[in-house]
């Protein structure tokens, strides 16, 4: 049996709601030499007969019942069991444009590209669409790392079509003991390589932000923040004495002191002591901007400025952040 050209694997976990539209969107596809992996990461629902059900009446389904071990653990699986010439991932609340995979191999194979990144949408429940563009400066692997340790390229797998030998050839796996960034490390792991990287700038993927109660994204922030912590500790050994990319990875560190803040779950010796290398930064470029926008990255510059200050800070967040919340709220009843 020849094996397909694209693996697209897809972690599930009490997905029953959605699973459909996800599995649709792919058995759907304009480009039909693909397998598609539903692994049921220890469901507790239907999700794990629904899977069932669709490989009964499509071949190139095939399903994976195991214990619960985490999303990174999954998609890891997914990739030991994946035949294809190349990988891609689908979150089971997310779903994909018809187009996707017939774009991206088209692009990968004129190419002969490791790498094909696409744009995407963000779906919210009670507002507008979003339209993310990829910001890509250059295609060259150096360059996509660096925007990917800084936050201004999305470090997700669904975006993303590899081909599968770079895994093997680089050694390259899901990292098991976190469940969040599992995918931006391995896109910077990817991209520490001399890979060749392509880009579609066309949004071919639809990222749900509000659909899924049981997303990581969304819930266990403290476990959240333990996980960026994890990734900054590991990328910041691997990239030491290399002032240009520890420098980039400060945006990183940066977003995860500013969740520790706002998660009212560290005191300020903590937080002031993670990644003390980025408090300056922290404080010279937050430190006089306490518009609405940077109230959170404001309300920590003051923090880190002093301890004494970190009750009044964080007091502070609290009450302006329920002010704009209102704000919000009072703003959507007048567009109604």
């Amino acid at each position: 049996m020849k094996a397909p050209l694209v693996s697209v694997i897809c972690p599930v976990f009490n997905a029953e709601p959605y699973l459909c539209r996800c599995v649709d969107s792919i058995l759907t596809q304009t480009f039909e030499d693909f397998e598609l992996l539903l692994i049921d990461d220890g469901s507790t629902d239907s999700s794990g007969k629904i899977c069932d059900d669709y490989a009964a009446h499509d071949s190139r389904i095939r399903v994976f019942h195991k214990e619960n071990g985490g999303v990174s653990h999954t998609r890891q699986f997914g990739m030991d069991y994946a035949l294809g010439d190349y990988s891609i991932h689908i979150d089971p609340d997310d779903w994909a444009e018809p187009i996707m995979l017939e774009t991206l191999v088209g692009k990968a194979k004129e190419t002969d590209a490791d790498m094909v990144i696409c744009d995407f949408i963000k779906e919210y429940k009670d507002k507008p669409s979003v339209y993310v563009k990829q910001n890509l400066p250059s295609l060259d692997s150096h360059t996509v790392l660096k925007q990917l340790l800084s936050q201004r390229l999305h470090g997700s797998s669904w975006n993303k079509l590899v081909r599968r030998s770079c895994f093997e050839k680089y050694k390259i796996r899901f990292p098991e003991e976190v469940s969040l960034w599992e995918d931006l490390w391995v896109s910077c792991l990817l991209c520490c390589q001399n890979i060749k990287i392509e880009y579609v700038s066309t949004a071919l993927y639809h990222y749900d932000c509000g659909i899924n109660a049981n997303s990581i994204v969304r819930s266990r922030m403290k476990r959240n923040i333990e996980d960026q912590k994890t990734f900054c500790n590991y990328f910041s050994q691997l990239f030491q004495g290399n002032e240009e990319l520890t420098d980039c990875l400060a945006e990183s560190k940066i977003s995860t002191k500013l969740l520790m803040f706002r998660s009212m779950s560290y005191g300020p010796d903590e937080i002031i002591n993670t990644f003390p290398d980025v408090n300056d930064r922290i404080v010279k470029q937050f430190g006089r901007k306490a518009d609405l926008r940077n109230i959170l990255p404001y309300c920590l510059s003051l923090a880190i400025r002093s301890k004494h200050l970190y009750p009044l800070s964080r007091l502070l967040y609290i009450l302006l952040d329920e002010h704009i919340k209102k704000l919000y709220q009072k703003s959507k009843k007048n567009r109604m």
